[in-house]
C-alpha cells in the first residue's frame, strides 16, 4: 500500500492542532508536526475521493503552500528509521524500534511500525499507554479496536491481560500487528483480526481500547458498550481536548460513567466504565 504525505506549513502547535482536527474527519490516519510543518498521512487510494475536500478545507482556513508527496511502501521504513527514537511513557515503559537498545527498567515494547499508526510518538498512543500502565489487567480480556501496530494490545498483555483481540480494517496494519505481536512474544495472548468491530460481534470483554478518531468513536460507542461486560472499562483517544464534551455526552447517553480524562499536547484520552 502506498501512502501520501500532505505537508501543510503552520504557524505553530495551536494551528497544527486545528488543521489536524479538520483533516481527521477525512481518511488521514496519522499526523506529526515537524519544524513548522504538519505532516498528514493517508492511503493513496483514499486521497482520490477526498483531495478536493481537503484542499477546500485548507483554503477556507487561509492556508497556502501545502504539498502532496507520494511515499512508496518500500521507502517508508527508511523514512521512519532515520527519525525513530525510543519513547518513554511515564518512566515505566519504553516503546522502541528493534535497532534501539533495551531500557534498563520498565516495560520494553519493540515496534516495527512500517505503515501502521502507533509508535508511541503520537500523543494519543502515549496517553492510551499511560492509562494502561496505571492498571493491573491480570486475568482480564480486552478488545483493541483500530489496533494498528498492535502496541496497545502488547502493553495490555504485559500488564497482565489474559487475552486481547486486536482488530483493524487495514490489511497492512493487520500484517504489521502480527509481526510486532510475535516480536514481543505475545502471540499466545493476542489474536489479530482483519475487520472492524463487527468482526467480534457477540463477544464481550473486560476492557475495550479505541484509539481512532472522534467520528468513529461517536458512531461506534454503542457497539463498544455492548462489547463490555458489566463493570468493564472503555478507554478512548484519537480526539482533541475540545472533543471531550461530545465524547462524554455520548458516553452518558450510552449509560457509561466517565471516570477520567488526561491531556497531552492538546490531545485527550477519556476513560469510562459500564455500570
Amino acid at each position: 500500500m502506498d501512502y501520501i504525505e500532505l505537508n501543510v506549513p503552520v504557524t505553530g502547535s495551536e494551528q497544527a492542532e486545528i488543521v489536524t482536527a479538520m483533516l481527521a474527519d477525512l481518511p488521514f490516519d496519522s499526523f506529526a508536526e515537524e519544524r513548522g510543518v504538519l505532516k498528514a498521512y493517508i492511503p493513496k487510494e483514499a486521497l482520490i475521493d477526498c483531495k478536493e475536500e481537503a484542499d477546500r478545507l485548507l483554503t477556507d482556513m487561509g492556508l497556502h503552500g501545502w504539498t502532496y508527496i507520494e511515499i512508496e511502501t518500500q521507502n517508508w521504513n527508511a523514512l521512519w528509521e532515520s527519525n525513530f527514537e525510543p519513547v518513554e511513557v511515564d518512566g515505566a515503559c519504553s516503546i522502541r524500534a528493534p535497532f534501539s537498545p533495551a531500557p534498563a527498567t520498565g516495560l520494553d515494547i519493540v515496534i516495527m511500525p512500517k505503515m501502521s499508526f502507533g509508535t508511541g510518538h503520537h500523543a494519543t498512543t502515549w496517553l492510551m499507554t499511560a492509562e494502561l500502565l496505571k492498571r493491573d489487567l491480570t486475568g482480564q480480556t480486552g478488545l483493541d479496536v483500530g489496533s494498528g501496530t498492535g502496541v496497545l494490545s502488547i502493553v495490555a498483555v504485559k500488564r497482565g491481560a489474559e487475552h486481547v483481540d486486536a482488530v483493524d480494517i487495514d490489511d497492512w496494519a493487520y500484517e504489521n500487528g502480527r509481526e510486532n505481536i510475535a516480536e514481543n512474544h505475545t502471540a499466545d495472548r493476542i489474536t489479530p483480526i482483519l475487520g472492524d468491530i463487527s468482526a467480534v460481534a457477540g463477544r464481550t470483554y473486560d476492557f475495550v481500547l479505541a484509539n481512532i478518531n472522534r467520528n468513529i468513536l461517536l458512531a461506534d460507542m454503542p457497539r463498544y458498550r455492548a462489547a463490555l461486560r458489566p463493570g468493564g472499562e472503555l478507554l478512548m483517544s484519537g480526539i482533541l481536548e475540545r472533543d471531550i464534551p461530545a465524547i462524554t455526552e455520548k458516553a452518558a447517553a450510552e449509560g457509561l460513567t466517565v471516570t477520567g480524562s488526561r491531556l497531552r499536547d492538546g490531545w485527550a484520552v477519556v476513560t469510562c466504565r459500564k455500570a
